[in-house]
């Protein structure tokens, strides 16, 4: 009995992530420059009120936070995907034909990783993932 193949293809997500984190910095940097103008522009007879002050880093902090969680989230997240699809490697899946109604199933012969999520070869057909509806031992 053959052992079914995983493949695996690198999938790169550089351009999205380096867009994404210099579109994060830019953010970064345009509210440290906004705020700097703040400071050096306002009336030292009146001065800012230093809750407001703290209370814009505290924002500033709380989202810089939640947006290394949300990257650690999604990094999880395709790492369980990819698991999960290894795990399908010769089962029986039946999955939804690409015109949405024709249900087919097929063993799946090998396991490949592109950059739009697993894709699953069952019988030479490749399969997204999010098409499989039924798995069998």
């Amino acid at each position: 009995m053959s052992v079914p193949a995983i493949e695996s293809f690198g999938t790169s997500t550089t351009p999205q992530t380096s867009t994404a984190s210099s579109a994060t910095q830019m953010d970064k940097d345009l509210f440290l420059k906004l705020m700097v103008t703040q400071l050096k522009n306002q009336d030292p007879m009146n001065p800012q009120d230093s809750a407001e002050f703290l209370a814009q880093t505290a924002q500033f902090t709380s989202l810089e936070k939640l947006e290394a969680v949300a990257t650690q989230s999604s990094q999880a997240l395709a790492a369980q995907m990819a698991f999960g699809a290894s795990s399908l490697a010769g089962r029986t899946v039946t999955y939804v034909g690409e015109d949405g109604t024709t249900e087919t199933t097929g063993k799946v012969d090998a396991v490949r990783f592109a950059a739009a999520g697993p894709m699953l070869s069952v019988g030479g057909v490749d399969v997204p993932i999010a098409n499989v509806v039924t798995v069998a031992a």
